[in-house]
């Protein structure tokens, strides 16, 4: 068996982005996850997932700011690829940034001009092809002719949709069935659907009685105990259980051998209320600092006995019984939806971003976004005026895509909050190539900046502060509702109505 060549890879993921089709996605990954030797299925269901197995490589896009000349014709293997960046990302101290840069030169020296672009987009997380986790573990699915409710289980239990491809193509449903969850073991966390409001949510859920939970604007943690042993990861499984000694203390106090618990970290005023979100994100990114909280919603096992399978009321009866109330998120269970809205209402007013609706005779679906469970968040708007667009890449290459976004200025001008590339459909990313190829002032080759003229309708989840804008705010979640030629400018939000959002 020949090895694969990272121009597979290259040659695969633009195939993949060029497409709407789930069922051709899954087909062109399929087809070259079939074509890895066992000793390359890691690496190609990596670099297919458009990621590294590195998690960090010292690498950005500074270091990547001057490449040297593309090779003429391609002859990388993925095992040389990923060889070379396991290097890289263990050079460290006196030597090491003149030896990353001499081996950045040396392996991009040896890459054609698509795999450079590749490179560099996996390398700084610019990579848009639209290979998600979900689409790998339906085309190792395909490749081994398996179920693929069997690669999403495993891949859930793994914690890892490239340990469940290998499992899949090494050993078949066999392999696949011999993930168990393990205490110790960080598995995907399972996710929620969106709805508009109580009503639609509680249909969307199922109807009858559901659990209405308060949803925190705090930072999703996972945490496993063995005897007095804690680990704490994040969403993306990140270990963080070295910044959250509280927590810690409190886990290891339940009256409990062994759990894994599910909840969000929460930094409190001392009111009680919920800090901005900001405060909690810079907290579980360093051991000192603002104290936080934990407060669970579920549980995924207790005492050597697994509950991922049991339904919702299991998980909860059992959370009751080992975690005091002080560290349960705020819940109502009712098949009221009148009820529900009122609770809804009485966690926003206490600075909470809504409720998450969920299925009570579900079991605990990991690293699946379902019906089971079901976010209410308000929505928000702001008109705002378009600054400057960003040229596309992958699928949206000779597209203007991504669009900054300034509030006006009372004292004159607009001042930039940020940007976003969501909410755009094919047809808007169409028109606004055209509008802003009208208003455009200069080009960079990247950036476009435009006169400022043009209003665009912004959702957002929320405002928080930020030293990177010159407001000193940034819009969280912000995407693109539909752009606004019935204003003018001048007829935008401004930065004080921006700041008014602040908690």
């Amino acid at each position: 068996m020949s090895p694969v060549l990272l121009a597979d890879v290259v040659s695969t993921s633009a195939a993949v982005a060029a497409t709407r089709s789930r069922t051709a996605k899954v087909a062109a990954l399929a087809q070259t996850l079939s074509a890895a030797a066992p000793d390359e299925r890691s690496v190609v269901a990596s670099f297919l997932a458009g990621s590294l197995r590195q998690r960090r490589t010292g690498l950005g896009w500074r270091s990547l700011g001057s490449l040297p000349p593309a090779a003429s014709s391609p002859s990388l293997t993925v095992r040389e690829v990923d060889e070379a960046f396991a290097a890289i990302a263990a050079l460290a101290g006196p030597g090491s940034q003149g030896a990353r840069a001499a081996a950045v030169e040396h392996l991009f020296s040896r890459a054609v001009v698509e795999e450079q672009a590749w490179l560099s987009g996996v390398v700084t997380g610019n990579l848009r092809q639209g290979a998600l986790d979900a689409l790998v573990q339906d085309a190792a699915a395909r490749a081994a002719d398996v179920a693929p409710a069997d690669v999403r289980r495993a891949a859930m239990l793994a914690g890892s949709t490239v340990a469940a491809a290998v499992a899949a193509l090494d050993g078949g449903s066999a392999a696949l069935a011999s993930f168990r969850l393990e205490v110790g073991r960080p598995v995907l966390p399972m996710l929620a659907s969106t709805a508009p409001g109580i009503e639609e949510a509680f249909a969307k859920a199922g109807g009858g009685t559901l659990a209405v939970d308060t949803k925190l604007d705090g930072i999703r943690i996972q945490v496993h105990r063995s005897g007095d042993a804690v680990q704490i990861v994040t969403r993306t499984l990140e270990d963080i259980t070295a910044r959250l000694p509280e927590v810690v203390d409190i886990v290891r106090a339940l009256p409990l051998t062994s759990v894994v618990l599910d909840g969000e970290a929460l930094a409190l005023g001392p009111d009680g209320r919920p800090r901005p979100f900001q405060e909690t994100a810079s907290r579980t990114a360093q051991a000192a600092g603002q104290s936080v909280t934990p407060f669970f919603f579920d549980l995924l096992h207790l005492d050597g006995r697994d509950l991922l399978d049991s339904p919702g009321s299991a998980r909860l009866a059992a959370l009751a019984s080992v975690v005091p109330p002080a560290y349960l998120v705020p819940r109502l269970v009712t098949a009221s939806v009148e009820e529900a809205a009122a609770f809804s209402t009485s966690a926003l007013a206490a600075g909470h971003e809504g409720v998450v609706v969920k299925d009570l005779a579900a079991g605990y679906d990991a690293g699946r976004r379902g019906a089971a469970w079901v976010k209410v968040k308000p929505v928000h708007t702001l008109d705002l005026v378009v600054l400057a667009v960003e040229w596309g890449s992958g699928r949206r290459s000779g597209l203007l895509s991504n669009i900054h976004l300034g509030a006006l200025d009372p004292d004159g001008g607009f001042v930039m909050l940020g940007k976003t590339f969501k909410g755009l459909s094919d047809q808007l990313l169409q028109w606004q190539t055209r509008r802003f190829t009208e208003l455009m002032v200069d080009d960079s080759g990247w950036v476009v900046t435009v006169r400022p003229e043009q209003v665009v309708e912004i959702a957002f989840d929320g405002v928080q502060r930020s030293s990177r804008y010159p407001g000193g705010v940034a819009l969280r979640f912000a995407r693109v509702v539909r752009y606004r030629d019935d204003k003018t400018a001048d007829e935008a939000d401004t930065i004080d109505d921006v700041r008014a959002f602040l908690p």
